[in-house]
């Protein structure tokens, strides 16, 4: 099969599972430093996934996305609220354009590579709160991605639809560790436990039926 992809990896859970998944069609895992709070501790694990198995990977500075966007994942632990995904608290940690800037830049690697699309691991989880990654947002920016490479570069969003339960599912039958991968929005050594990400990945993997070997700083309530 034709290594014909460029994959957006961000060392969690989701863009994991598609680096598995697809590995035979990923040339290039791109990883942006763009500032978050668990920027470091993500790009280390996709470091060390991309080592394991043996897939060419790539740390591409965005500074100024922490230097001058407004969010609460670009503020430091304690900006970040605890509890699930609900609007009113996690809105907050919208950081704005972020996956349109990224993708913008993928897709100019991508056709420098000669490569035909971006990978993104946006889910249906991600919807309500996020709207770049949402499927109106995904369809318009392949489309303005196309129209504006000669190669007529993409983007493919195969989880897009999917919840980051059935993701899990999809890993479990992988056989992926996940606890080589990272979620929590606060960027400590240990998982929070109580941020909405750590209690979404809680949940994913309990859903699929995998044992949650992550250390947690707090048991949720």
């Amino acid at each position: 099969m034709e290594k014909d992809s460029l994959l957006v990896l961000s060392g969690g859970m989701d863009s994991v599972t598609m680096l598995y998944k697809y590995i035979d069609r990923i040339a290039l895992a791109v990883t942006f430093d763009y500032g978050s709070n668990h920027n470091a501790r993500e790009a280390a694990c996709a470091a060390d996934i991309c080592r394991r198995l043996g897939v060419e990977h790539l740390l591409i500075p965005l500074g100024f996305m922490g230097q001058y966007y407004k969010s609460a994942l670009l503020s430091g632990a304690d900006a970040i609220p605890d509890g699930s995904y609900a609007i009113d608290n996690i809105k907050l940690t919208v950081v704005p354009f972020r996956n349109g800037v990224m993708l913008a830049v993928a897709c100019g690697l991508a056709e420098s590579r000669g490569l035909k699309r971006v990978m993104l691991a946006n889910h249906g989880g991600d919807h309500t709160v996020y709207p770049d990654c949402r499927p109106e947002f995904i369809s318009a920016m392949s489309q303005a991605m196309e129209t504006g490479t000669d190669t007529h570069v993409g983007i493919w969003a195969p989880f897009t639809s999917l919840t980051k339960g059935q993701i899990a599912a999809i890993g479990k039958e992988l056989g992926i560790d996940y606890s080589l991968t990272y979620s929590c929005y606060k960027g400590g050594e240990m998982h929070c436990g109580t941020c909405a990400t750590c209690i979404e990945r809680r949940e994913a993997l309990l859903y699929a039926g995998i044992f949650d070997n992550t250390v947690y700083e707090k048991d949720m309530q």
